[in-house]
């Protein structure tokens, strides 16, 4: 065999050739690949030069280090200056004895390390000139004259609220909502941009827009203005290195000229209007003649602390044309984009001077067929446009984005021969996160679903992770975050967005330990049981998904400070009983008029306290905290204690006997032995009795799935998935939507409405059953005793005739792993790929060694397999990197039916149906695969008139079916 070893996907603090970073000792990490199974690296040496060309020079060499880490590699060689490139390669050995070629030159640029090396001024338009509080957003200009050619030139700077760069007359970067949105008086965010392109020898000039954004601009139902500052402002400086060796830098200052332009208001919420006819030609290239603007003036500023871009930047990253336009029954012109997304409208138009165009933008249509705004509140979503008659012009808001489906279209001149879609496109709009993870089913509406799982992620990750991207609120709710981050971390690459926003939910923790419901804080509110254990919850995932060890002891004390901050409520500390928490917020089971299901708050308040408690004593063991690993383990003890004394009766029956309670005490491993056991019980009994349905809320709907299954209820999990009557999660499916709602029933079977006060339809939480999909159903997930997938858990639960295929995909810091299988009456296929220095525990379901082919050969004979034995019934391999395929056969342990749709009504004509009903019940002994089926379908035959069914003839059929042994269970 040739051999194949090689290093690809190298980053530097996640990133690939990331400019303007302000770490001082960056870590490197790669990927191997290789075509030989269980490749481990034995061996690294990493190369740091400041030439981009030759190594002879090095900055740094390792030399060999015997090793297998390939990720997070600290850069250990001298001290790192500013605004400097270095260029970096890795090699890499084997345990086969082969030796990588030199990877591929990749690079890293410092931004700006010291204070005093920032030469710009804080500045805004005279107040005497242009009211600072005036809505029109500010146009920034400054010409300047570069003496000799250039060999590189740099942008360093931000600003507040939002802005938009120009050099020469090009847009700088790709960039949206730049500086993004953090917790301002503490930590902002400044950028680098490469315009050495855009630059050149003699005159050139700088424009810069300003908007109020986050900073100073409309948040939150409360329509709180000014929280951060009430004066718009610019910071920025231009550095350019000559080719002759020497520096020049133009900073922001009182030279600078300042006017309003086109963009005559422009808010978050509300939206942007853009008036065509003001625009000033010209304004940001050389020769402008601005003699009648307005002078600058320099502004001191609250701002304590610039830090570098540490979130992916926010861009448009899919283009959507619309799929229909129509007009309603009220008589509005409407745009479908046939999908609920977030971002903005581009357009295209030939008018006449002052034509007025408006898009009005919403997420559904009511169920008359008209376009719906009651859900927004007070947020407007309007875009107003007014033309400038000249030619075809185009146009998409700047400072502003929606959450939408339907657009309703005002003015637009070819309304009246009926709308040209053609010239309409949506912008989607998020942070620019890398897409790592895949799942995809035999059942069509899960796949749905799961592609809604993934736009209401990318719709709420809009630098921060927001509960909602339409309505008056868009606020990063801890609550939300931290159920919603396992299947986060699946879908889209999370660490600088969460490195990001784990620094401000730091920088706004209070004194006393206690944590903001929101992040940045903006509304008031603090403390309360799974909102504020997203401080602890979070920087723990981080560390499993990612293996940043870094983050997590940085962000150490906050959560220590958390985990304090609820043993000292209340007399006993043991116990976090406390005035105001949320509860398990919008449950089905909750009292009239209250939003909080019927859990008792101090049970899910203390059950989170162990919770918290448990990972901070785990992030102490991994950070080398002896003393706090022995005080926190014995916390938890006593925390566990106490909540079974409080929350268990003697006999072990739960004081709260709802799905929640039941889910958290198992899920958290609150309760042991015969207690736990009995929990488990109950738990499957209370979503039996409500006919496969659930009634838990935020706190409890994460967890429900994962507690069934962790407890030997998996048939009842995928029960849960399956359901597509109220509630559920394929219920929003059925009705059309394509992202998560934030009620199960947002909109009713009747077509109305959930009330207009608190009525999402792109809401991420009840998202968070993806987590168990891909990691239960798939079977792909890691071992929690090596963090980053280092050590990988392959075991598929499979789900029979409800599910007979599934495949997960990760794309994880070491490369690629999957997850594959596929049932039939007659074999169980796997398929499993592994990535090069990684290692994997496969369990195959009910089978034994000598029945498994790998690849068409038995076990023992196959390459890559470590160790292999049998347990429980199941068999169980260790193995080392590469591609398998594991087949065995069915031998009628699962009941597989003739087709992989699971819902009779769904895949049999009515006649055929009948047809088999009536020829087997009610004396039914022995059914043939058709009627391996959920008793919710029959129940829903019957209802169909023309089957013509009696009672008694539905409900023998039922009893009969009740009695056999044909549901996805393992044959005995």
């Amino acid at each position: 065999m040739t051999t194949t070893l090689s290093i690809n996907t190298l980053t530097c603090e996640y990133k690939i050739n990331p400019i303007g970073l302000d770490i001082k000792k960056p870590r490197i990490s790669w990927k191997m690949q290789s075509n030989r199974r269980g490749t481990i690296q034995t061996a690294y040496r990493i190369q740091v030069t400041e030439n981009d060309q030759d190594f002879t020079n090095m900055l740094w060499d390792t030399g060999e280090i015997h090793s297998d880490e390939s990720i997070h590699i600290e850069y250990k060689g001298p001290e790192l200056t500013s605004q400097t490139r270095y260029y970096y390669r890795v090699k890499v050995w084997d345990n086969f004895g082969d030796e990588s070629e030199w990877s591929e030159i990749v690079w890293w640029e410092t931004g700006i390390f010291n204070d005093e090396e920032w030469k710009a001024k804080w500045i805004t338009p005279h107040p005497d000139e242009i009211d600072p509080l005036s809505e029109p957003a500010f146009l920034l200009r400054k010409e300047f004259k570069l003496k000799a050619p250039i060999r590189s030139a740099r942008i360093y700077g931000t600003g507040v609220g939002l802005y938009e760069l120009f050099i020469n007359g090009d847009r700088v970067g790709t960039d949206l909502f730049s500086p993004g949105w953090t917790s301002y008086h503490k930590r902002l965010q400044y950028q680098t941009y490469d315009i050495t392109g855009q630059l050149g020898e003699g005159n050139n000039a700088m424009g810069i827009m300003l908007a109020d954004g986050w900073y100073k601009g409309n948040l939150s139902w409360e329509n709180k203005r000014h929280i951060y500052g009430d004066r718009r402002a610019a910071y920025f400086q231009i550095h350019v290195k000559y080719e002759d060796g020497t520096e020049e830098i133009i900073p922001t200052d009182a030279t600078w000229t300042a006017s309003t332009g086109p963009i005559l208001f422009s808010e978050i919420y509300q939206g942007e209007i853009y008036d065509a006819r003001l625009e000033k030609e010209g304004w940001n290239k050389p020769g402008f003649n601005d003699k009648d603007w307005h002078e600058t003036t320099v502004q001191d500023m609250p701002i304590t602390h610039l830090v570098a871009q540490e979130n992916w930047t926010t861009q448009v990253t899919e283009i959507i044309k619309p799929i229909n336009t129509f007009v309603t029954p009220l008589g509005d012109t409407v745009l479908d984009m046939g999908q609920n997304m977030v971002g903005r409208v581009r357009f295209q138009v030939e008018a006449p001077k002052g034509t007025t165009i408006i898009l009005k933008h919403a997420e559904v249509l009511d169920n008359e067929g008209n376009i719906y705004f009651g859900n927004l509140r007070k947020a407007h979503q309007e875009v107003k446009y007014i033309a400038k008659g000249e030619g075809i012009e185009t146009f998409a808001p700047h400072f502003t984005f929606q959450g939408f489906r339907y657009v309703k279209v005002e003015g637009y001149p070819e309304q009246e021969k009926g709308l040209i879609s053609e010239n309409f496109v949506g912008e989607v709009i998020h942070s620019a996160m890398e897409p790592t993870g895949h799942f995809e089913c035999s059942d069509p509406l899960i796949n749905r679903l799961q592609q809604n799982i993934v736009w209401g992620q990318r719709g709420n990750f809009l630098d921060v992770p927001t509960d909602c991207p339409q309505r008056d609120e868009r606020l990063g709710w801890t609550g939300d975050a931290q159920v919603f981050i396992q299947t986060a971390l699946f879908n889209y690459h999370g660490g600088p967005f969460f490195t990001k926003w784990l620094r401000d939910l730091k920088a706004e923790q209070y004194p006393d330990g206690g944590v903001p419901f929101v992040i940045p804080t903006v509304v008031e509110g603090a403390n309360a049981a799974a909102w504020s254990d997203a401080a602890t919850i979070i920087p723990w995932e981080i560390y499993k998904i990612y293996g940043d060890k870094r983050l997590l002891s940085e962000q150490y004390e906050s959560m220590k400070a958390w985990v304090e901050y609820m043993r000292r409520q209340g007399p006993d500390e043991y116990l976090w009983v406390v005035t105001f928490n949320f509860g398990d917020w919008l449950a089905l089971d909750a009292p009239s008029g209250s939003y909080s299901g019927s859990t008792p708050k101090d049970f899910i308040a203390t059950a989170f306290y162990a919770y918290s408690t448990r990972l901070l004593r785990d992030a102490a063991e991994v950070l080398q905290k002896e003393e706090d690993v022995e005080e926190y383990n014995s916390l938890l003890e006593k925390i566990i204690e106490q909540f079974n004394y409080e929350f268990v009766s003697p006999s072990g029956r739960l004081v709260s006997p709802t799905q929640t309670a039941h889910v958290l005490a198992l899920i958290f491993d609150l309760v042991e032995g015969k207690v736990k056991e009995r929990t488990a019980v109950e738990l499957n009994e209370l979503i039996l009795q409500n006919d496969y349905h659930l009634t838990t809320g935020f706190v409890g709907t994460p967890y429900l799935c994962l507690a069934l299954s962790k407890c030997g209820y998996h048939e009842t999990a995928v029960k849960l998935l399956m359901q597509e009557g109220y509630p559920s999660w394929l219920y929003s499916v059925k009705k059309g939507a394509t992202t998560i709602w934030e009620h199960w029933d947002g909109i009713k079977e009747d077509g109305s409405f959930w009330s207009d006060e608190m009525n999402s339809f792109n809401h991420y939480a009840y998202g968070a059953i993806g987590d168990w999909m891909y990691r239960v159903v798939a079977g792909l997930d890691l071992d929690n005793t090596a963090p980053a997938y280092k050590r990988i858990q392959i075991e598929p639960k499979f789900a029979g005739i409800s599910l007979t295929y599934a495949k997960a995909i990760y794309d994880s810091m070491y490369g690629r792993i999957i997850s594959s299988w596929c049932l039939t009456n007659e074999d169980i296929e796997i398929e499993v790929e592994i990535p090069a220095n990684t290692t994997a525990t496969v369990i195959l379901p009910s089978t034994c060694l000598k029945n498994v082919r790998e690849s068409g050969t038995s076990l023992n004979t196959t390459v890559g397999i470590h160790h292999s034995y049998e347990k429980e019934g199941n068999v169980i391999l260790n193995v080392g990197s590469g591609c398998y395929s594991f087949k065995y056969p069915n031998e009628g342990r699962f009941s597989i039916t003739f087709t992989e749709e699971s819902r009779l009504v769904d895949i049999l004509e009515y006649k055929e149906a009948k047809h088999i009903l009536d020829q087997y019940a009610p004396g039914i002994t022995n059914p043939p695969g058709i009627f391996a089926m959920k008793m919710k379908t029959l129940k829903e035959l019957a209802n169909f008139p023309e089957a013509n069914l009696s009672t008694n003839t539905v409900n023998t059929l039922i009893e009969e079916l009740n009695k056999i042994e044909w549901n996805l269970t393992p044959a005995h």
